[in-house]
C-alpha cells in the first residue's frame, strides 16, 4: 500500500474512533441515567445527551469525511479487512447524513425526558399521561424514516427495522415472522392440551435479593465474563451497555417472590456481554469491532439463557449451589421438577417474563403493531385497545391494565421503533449456531453439565464475535452454519425440548 493511501486510511480510522468516543460517552450517561442518576437530574441529561448526539452527528456528515470514503471506497490497495471497514463507515454515514441535524438533537433530548415519564406512566397505569410524548416520538420516527428512504416497493417502517438488523425489511421478515408464530401456536396448542404441569409454586417462595445476586455472580463467572471488563449492577429494566470491549456493563432486576426473573435475566445479559467482549479490541470504535446486527446480539443473549441457561445439563451442574443457597425452598426439590418449572410454558401477560414457547408470540404482538403504526393505519390513541385485542387473539390473555399491556416496555419511550423483530431473529439464530456448533464440538450437553463453557465461548468467539462488522448477516450465517437464517432449526429445537418435557407431540 502507498504511503498517500496508508495515511488517508489511518486518518479514516482516527476520525471514526472519535465519533465513536462521543457516542460512548453519550451512552455512559444513558447507563446512568437507568441506573445511578437522581431523578431531579433527568431534564439536564436530556440536554447533556442532544448535545452530545448532535456534535456526532456534525462530525459524522462532516463533507471531509465524506471525501475520504469516496476515495477510499474499493480502493484496490487495501485489504478484504479495509474494505469492509470502509463500506461499512460509508453505510452509516450514507444514513447520518440524510437526517438534519436539528431532527437528530430533537429525537434524543424528546427520547430523554419521554423515558422518565414513561416510568412513571407505567407506576401509576396511566397511558393518557405517556401518550402524548410517545406521539410525538411516533412523528419525529416518521420524519427520520422519510428522510432515510426504503427500496422501491418497499415501506416506511423498513428504514427503522435497516437500523438494527441491517438489510431488514417488511418483505423478508414477514415470511419468516409468519412461520415463526405458525411454529409457536401449534406448540402452544398442543402444550396446552397436555396434562403434565410443572410445579410453578417453587419459584414463587421468598428468594432474597442477595442470594440471588451470590448466585448470578457464580454464574456470569462460569460463563466467562470477565469482571475486570465489566459489573454486574441492577436496573428497573435490565440492559447491558458497551463502551469498550474492556468496559462492558450489565444490569439485572430482583424480584423477591419470582426467582427466573434475575436467573435468566442475568444469564441473558451476560450472553450480550460475552458477544462485546469478545469483538475484537484492536479495532475498537470502528464497524470491524462493532457488533453485526441486533438480531446476531440477540442470539448470544437467547443462546446463553435458554438453549444453554434452562437445560437440564446446565441445572444438573449448578442445581446443587442453587440448593444450598435456598435450602427452605428447594432442598427437597428435585433436579428434574425444578428443570420442569423453569421451562414452563403458559401464555402469560408480560414479555420478559414469557416462556421460550411463547415469547415468540409477544414480539409478532408488537411487529404487527409497529407496521400499523408507520402505515399510518393506526395513530397512538388507538394502542391500548389494539394491543390487548392483538394479545387476546394470539396468546388467549388480556391485561387489565395498560402497566401489564401496551407501557410494558422500554422500547417505545426510547425511540427504539424496529427493535422488537430482532428478539424474534434472535431466537432463530440461536438455534441454529447450536445446531452448527455441535457438528464440531460434538454434544454440548456433556460440556454444559461440566460446567465447560470455554470451549463454548470460544466457538462464539471465533465464528462470529471476532469478525464484528466485516461480513453481511446473510454472509456470516453462511460462513457459520453453511446457510443464511434458516427458522426450521428453531423449529426443532422447540419440539426437542418441550415434547417429552409434555408428552405431546405437534
Amino acid at each position: 500500500m502507498s504511503d498517500k493511501t496508508a495515511e488517508k486510511y489511518r486518518k479514516l480510522v482516527s476520525t471514526i474512533r472519535d465519533i465513536a468516543d462521543i457516542h460512548q460517552a453519550a451512552g455512559l450517561l444513558g447507563w446512568d441515567q437507568q441506573t445511578h442518576m437522581p431523578p431531579k437530574g433527568n431534564d439536564a441529561r436530556s440536554r447533556q445527551m442532544a448535545v452530545l448526539a448532535g456534535l456526532a452527528h456534525e462530525k459524522h456528515c462532516d463533507p471531509a469525511l465524506g471525501e475520504m470514503l469516496d476515495e477510499l471506497y474499493e480502493h484496490p490497495e487495501l485489504t478484504d479487512e479495509q474494505r469492509a471497514l470502509v463500506r461499512e463507515t460509508k453505510r452509516d454515514r450514507d444514513r447520518s447524513v440524510k437526517l438534519p441535524l436539528d431532527l437528530v438533537k430533537e429525537l434524543t433530548e424528546t427520547a430523554g425526558r419521554a423515558h422518565v415519564v414513561w416510568v412513571d406512566s407505567r407506576k401509576n397505569d396511566d397511558f393518557s399521561a405517556f401518550a402524548p410524548l410517545l406521539g410525538k416520538l411516533v412523528d419525529l420516527k416518521r420524519q427520520e424514516a422519510r428522510a432515510i428512504g426504503f427500496e422501491e416497493g418497499g415501506v416506511p417502517y423498513d428504514a427503522l427495522l435497516d437500523t438494527y438488523e441491517p438489510g431488514a425489511t417488511v418483505q423478508k421478515l414477514d415470511p419468516v415472522i409468519s412461520y415463526a408464530r405458525d411454529q409457536s401456536v401449534m406448540a402452544t396448542q398442543a402444550i396446552g392440551g397436555s396434562s403434565r404441569r410443572p410445579k410453578v409454586e417453587i419459584l414463587k417462595k421468598n428468594y432474597p435479593a442477595a442470594q440471588q445476586e451470590a448466585i448470578g455472580y457464580r454464574i456470569i463467572k462460569q460463563m466467562g465474563y470477565d469482571l475486570q471488563a465489566g459489573r454486574l449492577d441492577e436496573a428497573a429494566h435490565p440492559f447491558t451497555s458497551s463502551f469498550d470491549p474492556c468496559d462492558v456493563r450489565i444490569t439485572t432486576r430482583y424480584s423477591i417472590n419470582w426467582l427466573p426473573s434475575s436467573l435468566f435475566g442475568t444469564i441473558h445479559e451476560a450472553g450480550h456481554a460475552l458477544y462485546e467482549q469478545g469483538l475484537p479490541v484492536e479495532h475498537a470504535g470502528t464497524p470491524l469491532g462493532d457488533s453485526l446486527s441486533l438480531g446476531y446480539h440477540e442470539s448470544q443473549s437467547r443462546f446463553w439463557e435458554n438453549q444453554v441457561g434452562r437445560s437440564r445439563a446446565f441445572w444438573s451442574y449448578f442445581y446443587p449451589e442453587l440448593q444450598k443457597l435456598f435450602p427452605e425452598n428447594l432442598g427437597s426439590v428435585s433436579l428434574d421438577d425444578f428443570h420442569f418449572a423453569i421451562n414452563t410454558v403458559e401464555p402469560s401477560l408480560i414479555r420478559v417474563e414469557a416462556d421460550e414457547v411463547t415469547y415468540n408470540l409477544h414480539v409478532v404482538v408488537r411487529y404487527e403493531i409497529e407496521k400499523a403504526l408507520f402505515a399510518g393505519d393506526v395513530e397512538v390513541e388507538d394502542l391500548p385497545a389494539l394491543w390487548n385485542q392483538k394479545m387476546k387473539d394470539y396468546l388467549g390473555v388480556e391485561p387489565q391494565c395498560n402497566a401489564d399491556g401496551v407501557l410494558q416496555d422500554i422500547h417505545w419511550s426510547l425511540g427504539s421503533f424496529g427493535y422488537f423483530p430482532t428478539y424474534l431473529l434472535g431466537n432463530l439464530y440461536a438455534a441454529q449456531w447450536t445446531h452448527a456448533m455441535q457438528k464440531e464440538l460434538g454434544d454440548i450437553k456433556n460440556l454444559i453439565e461440566n460446567g465447560e463453557f470455554a470451549p463454548i465461548k470460544k466457538w462464539l468467539n471465533e465464528n462470529i464475535h471476532r469478525h464484528g462488522r466485516r461480513y453481511t448477516t446473510d454472509e456470516l450465517a453462511v460462513r457459520v452454519s453453511g446457510e443464511t437464517l434458516n427458522p426450521v432449526y428453531f423449529a426443532d429445537y422447540l419440539k426437542e425440548r418441550f415434547q417429552e418435557l409434555y408428552d405431546v407431540t405437534w
